[in-house]
């Protein structure tokens, strides 16, 4: 084929041209395959592919026929860089923290509170003294009367606390031992009803919250939430808030219990 160039006498220069030009086409259309006529490395000369309509239907048709081949996908654990570096653990990771008491200090402080405990006991049993009367109210000196139909456990609450009545609030006090020289809140109502046998250890307010059951109770009724904790009892409050006006945890009037916990200890 010849490339018509304006001007004459210039033949030679239309001919290189024009083979120039039919190189560079000849580049284009093979660019990612294989010439028509090559052969692919079996023997066979292979077709060129003409991409119009028709032979892009052909090409689906044909390969839907073909069986599919299967995915050989992995599953790749993705592990942190630097993991299988890792020391190994050692023993003495689960050593207790320094400072922290031994499990024979912890057995001996448990030992010494059972003990202050009992001892307090046999004092209410023998040396304490609790009035009683046709109702339950507070006395002058900041100690409460008793009622006499009330049951003996009842009594003894309100004979326990009787003895710590007056005595300063103490943040973690009645906590770290049964005899302290004030009490915060939970202490307070907790040394109370253990001195009755009610309790066996200290209790938080906030485990006071899940502490006998469910509601207000016929004798003694616990008001708890995460920050406080205080408890009716024959109708007296025992509440360390409000002691700085009264001078003593024993209380007549009421106080608001919105948000608070109300439990009972059963059959009290």
């Amino acid at each position: 084929m010849e490339v018509q160039v304006p001007g004459a006498g210039f033949r030679g220069l239309r001919r290189a041209a024009a083979l120039a030009a039919l190189a560079l086409c000849a580049v284009a259309a093979g660019c990612g395959r294989e010439q028509a006529g090559e052969h692919d490395g079996s023997g066979a000369a292979t077709d060129e592919v003409v991409l119009t309509p028709e032979a892009a239907r052909e090409g689906r048709a044909k390969h839907a026929d073909e069986p599919k081949r299967r995915s050989k996908a992995q599953v790749v654990e993705l592990r942190g860089a630097g993991s299988d570096r890792l020391p190994a653990a050692s023993p003495a990771d689960d050593a207790p923290s320094p400072g922290a008491p031994t499990d024979a200090e912890v057995r001996a402080e448990l030992r010494q509170a059972r003990a202050a405990l009992a001892t307090f006991k046999k004092h209410l049993n023998t040396g304490a003294f609790l009035q009683t009367g046709p109702r339950a109210r507070v006395l002058s000196d900041g100690t409460a009367v008793a009622p006499d139909n009330a049951p003996e456990v009842v009594k003894r609450v309100i004979l326990a606390g009787n003895e710590i009545a007056k005595f300063p609030y103490k943040w973690g006090g009645g906590h770290g031992a049964w005899r302290d020289n004030g009490y915060d809140c939970s202490g307070s109502v907790s040394f109370a009803l253990a001195a009755a046998g009610l309790l066996d250890r200290p209790l938080t307010s906030g485990l006071f919250m899940r502490y006998g059951a469910e509601g207000p109770g016929d004798w003694i009724t616990i008001y708890a939430n995460d920050g406080h904790v205080f408890m009716v009892v024959a109708g007296l409050r025992f509440d360390t808030s409000g002691q700085g006006r009264a001078g003593t945890r024993w209380q007549a009037a009421s106080r608001p219990v919105g948000g608070f916990a109300v439990r009972h200890i059963p059959g009290l």
